[in-house]
């Protein structure tokens, strides 16, 4: 149903455009004149200066509390006045709705005896040079704690998760279980229909305790340290490059303190030749 103030538009319109008289324009819509002439006389500008100032004071506020912060200021405006001219200036606080998480178990943290028996994975997030944000996508072997993937981009989807997981898929890779926190890209149905049609089991920390997920974390501290607080990054292909260039250092050449100081990629190795 159309308001009156709209139909006083529809007739202005067809009054300029067809060029009408004010009577046929009105007719045409089936307004009376008297209402098309209609002009209220209430005036809102002092209702809005006060409900603007006391939104900018405490923008937090809904409805509610401004209606009742008003009245204690001793304006007599009713509810519906002020609500009417809340809605006008589209001042509606969008409530976030936080997804309830299912209860998590705690799992003890098994080293595993083999490769792609369990992997980690794990976001990071840092800015360039002109203070855009982007993130990193960390994906770990937790045997040798090989970083398999890093993704570097301003924004990384669970579709993103999924195609970087083909990814490694394509090269002969795939886990058991990936053990992931509570991060929305990680109990998307995205990811949990890609680990239901390759039987791989997801593995969910408690939410809050990231000790559950140490492999990664530490990962994270040395990206972190090494990587990430030692440049200043120009744009995202000078992040993606240094990236690279950590990424072959770490898997080849840094030792690592849980392998006997060799790196992960020699760890591999020398685990195969014993076993040979």
């Amino acid at each position: 149903m159309v308001k009156p103030s709209g139909l006083r538009e529809i007739v202005n319109f067809i009054r300029h455009t067809y060029n009408l008289s004010e009577r046929k324009s009105c007719l045409a819509i089936g307004i009376s004149r008297r209402s098309y002439r209609y002009k209220s006389k209430k005036n809102d500008d002092e209702l809005i200066f006060v409900l603007t100032q006391i939104s900018e004071e405490h923008p937090g506020y809904g409805f509610w509390k401004l209606y009742h912060k008003i009245r204690n200021l001793g304006y007599g405006w009713n509810h519906k006045r002020v609500h009417r001219v809340y809605v006008a200036l589209k001042m509606s606080i969008r409530r976030r709705i936080r997804k309830r998480l299912p209860s998590r178990i705690k799992e003890n943290i098994q080293i595993p005896l083999r490769s792609d028996e369990c992997w980690s994975m794990d976001f990071m997030s840092d800015s360039l040079y002109d203070g855009r944000r982007f993130r990193i996508l960390n994906i770990a072997d937790d045997y040798n704690r090989e970083l398999l993937s890093m993704e570097i981009d301003t924004s990384i989807t669970s579709a993103r998760v999924v195609r970087v997981l083909d990814q490694l898929k394509q090269q002969g890779r795939k886990p058991q279980r990936i053990r992931v926190d509570n991060g929305p890209e990680f109990i998307s149905k995205t990811l949990q229909l890609w680990a239901q049609e390759n039987r791989v089991h997801i593995q969910y920390i408690q939410p809050g305790k990231p000790t559950q997920n140490s492999p990664i974390e530490r990962l994270n501290k040395s990206c972190r340290d090494e990587l990430l607080n030692m440049y200043v990054f120009k744009n995202l292909q000078d992040a993606e490059e240094k990236a690279n260039q950590w990424w072959i250092e770490y898997n080849y050449n840094s030792p690592h303190e849980a392998l006997g100081n060799i790196s992960p990629k020699k760890y591999k190795h020398k685990m195969k030749q014993s076993i040979i």
